[in-house]
């Protein structure tokens, strides 16, 4: 191995799913601005839905006693509930599950997908500001954007270094790239979902 190849090889595991989810998410950040949820309240009520059928999709993860023996405060962590007000206060009404959601994941593949998840906080200071422009908030319409207990960076801090600090095989490894990879991919599943005509 040369030294090239070793300064261009992420030391830590977060920094290599990082790089390896780099394209599905660059290809999903394009897609929800395409569908640009923050024209109207209609625009963001649709996101939302996308939004609470990724977070249903992961309620069992989250509630997961071998997933929470790892991660003590997972099931705080799940926004599904919120996501389901968000849709009350938006007058939406809560979708039905949409087929290919995962199922009995490996405990890597659910850390890589929680990995997105728990990722996808920090982005959402950002969307929570462009909600305000369409008079929602963290108590009204998007709760689900709201800052976590202990707040975006702390909790982002904290789960990336229990991920970091995880012992695991080659295989696993494998799998957790696999898992990070697949969740963005099923979320842009969900957002064409959530934004096809036939629910105008």
């Amino acid at each position: 191995m040369t030294t090239q190849d070793t300064a261009q090889r992420p030391t830590l595991r977060s920094q290599r799913l990082n790089q390896v989810t780099n394209e599905p998410h660059s290809k999903l950040d394009a897609l929800v601005k395409a569908h640009a949820p923050f024209e109207t309240q209609a625009n963001f009520a649709r996101f939302v839905v996308a939004q609470y059928l990724f977070q249903s999709e992961l309620v069992a993860l989250y509630n997961d006693a071998e997933l929470t023996a790892v991660v003590p405060d997972l099931p705080a962590r799940c926004r599904a509930e919120a996501a389901k007000a968000d849709l009350a206060d938006l007058d939406t009404e809560v979708p039905a599950p949409v087929a290919g959601a995962l199922q009995n994941p490996t405990k890597a593949q659910a850390m890589g997908w929680l990995f997105v998840s728990e990722g996808s906080k920090l982005g959402a200071a950002f969307l929570l500001k462009r909600a305000v422009g369409l008079g929602l908030s963290e108590t009204l319409g998007a709760r689900h954007l709201g800052e976590p207990a202990g707040g975006r960076a702390q909790g982002w801090k904290n789960f990336v270094k229990t991920l970091d600090e995880l012992e695991l095989s080659a295989q696993e490894e494998v799998e957790l790239d696999k898992g990070a990879i697949d969740a963005f991919n099923r979320f842009t599943v969900l957002l064409e979902q959530a934004y096809a005509p036939e629910l105008a």
